[in-house]
């Protein structure tokens, strides 16, 4: 009964993240953004780059390597990819001019993709020249727009060498996508997948899961592509550093990603043990999906966000 009902809110969690009159209400409403904003702080850098900038300053005194993203979707605006654009290039410059240990995540819809896929190409260019060597790393995004992200990034990995992708065990189609994303250089980075998906296009959380998950983490460090193990399933985890072991990939062909604020003692207790970490910052004002998405993992952390917000 308990595992129905978490299944139910984990469902109703992530349709609320998707919906945009939900979204543009509360990020409209200045108390409700104030108090919701209080939930969101666990998990976010901040509101801008200075403030993330400040915390990825500590973890990186802390050895821990990180991911900055400003979080965003959907634009639908020449204007707004532009805008949305010049920040991620605001943060390479950033990353470059404060020596950080830090690489780059970005939604290409953030960056055109729901407009044009010419436009969205354009940006992502501008980035990856800006970026140089700081790696640039492309979100998942719903199944609708994974034919057009992986064409993207196909299509920018012959120019920039500094580009890796995301791919999400759960969706059935990705035992395809992945010998297509074998074939490139850059790092594929694996994650389960959190987006809602139509009948039968995804699998369901759970053993079988988990195992598929573990199946592709064992390809790529086989033929030792690189990799980033994005979870913070702990039995993963720890068959993942069963096959680091067994493989014993070179320090940067692979790394453990958590998300900022999520079960960072596990992440903590595999640097201590001497494996390759990251944690995933985001930043900015667009935060109502992120937080949904978060408690929708694990719906119980619905009363630590009560917690944060009463206090």
């Amino acid at each position: 009964m308990e595992h129905h009902l978490l299944s139910v809110g984990s469902e109703a969690l992530r349709k609320a993240a998707m919906n945009d009159d939900a979204k543009n209400y509360i990020l409209n409403n200045p108390t409700l953004f104030r108090v919701l904003k209080k939930a969101a702080d666990r998990y976010i850098g901040g509101e801008n780059l200075v403030e993330t900038i400040s915390k990825v300053l500590i973890q990186n005194e802390n050895d821990f390597k990180c991911s900055i993203e400003y979080m965003g979707e959907n634009t639908d605006t020449v204007q707004e990819a532009s805008e949305a654009t010049q920040e991620f290039i605001r943060i390479a410059k950033e990353i470059k001019n404060k020596k950080l240990d830090a690489t780059i995540s970005l939604d290409l819809s953030h960056v055109g993709l729901a407009i044009s896929k010419d436009l969205c190409f354009e940006n992502l260019s501008k980035i990856c020249e800006e970026a140089e060597d700081i790696e640039v790393t492309i979100s998942a995004e719903g199944i609708d727009r994974t034919d057009d992200v992986i064409h993207t990034y196909k299509k920018a990995t012959k120019q920039f060498g500094n580009l890796s992708i995301t791919m999400q065990a759960y969706l059935y189609r990705s035992k395809d996508d992945f010998k297509e994303l074998l074939a490139e250089k850059g790092r594929i980075r694996i994650v389960k997948g959190a987006f809602e998906t139509p009948k039968n296009q995804s699998i369901p959380r759970g053993k079988e899961l988990d195992d598929i998950y573990l199946d592709y983490v064992d390809q790529l460090l086989a033929k030792n592509h690189q990799c980033s193990i994005a979870t913070h399933h702990d039995v993963i985890q720890q068959e993942a550093k069963k096959l680091i072991d067994h493989y014993k990939p070179t320090h940067e062909m692979y790394e453990f990603e958590s998300l900022y604020g999520i079960q960072t003692e596990q992440l903590t207790t595999l640097k201590k043990e001497g494996y390759n970490t990251k944690l995933y910052f985001v930043y900015g004002e667009e935060w109502y999906l992120y937080l949904c998405n978060r408690i929708a993992e694990y719906p119980l952390n619905l009363f630590r966000a009560l917690s944060d917000i009463v206090n």
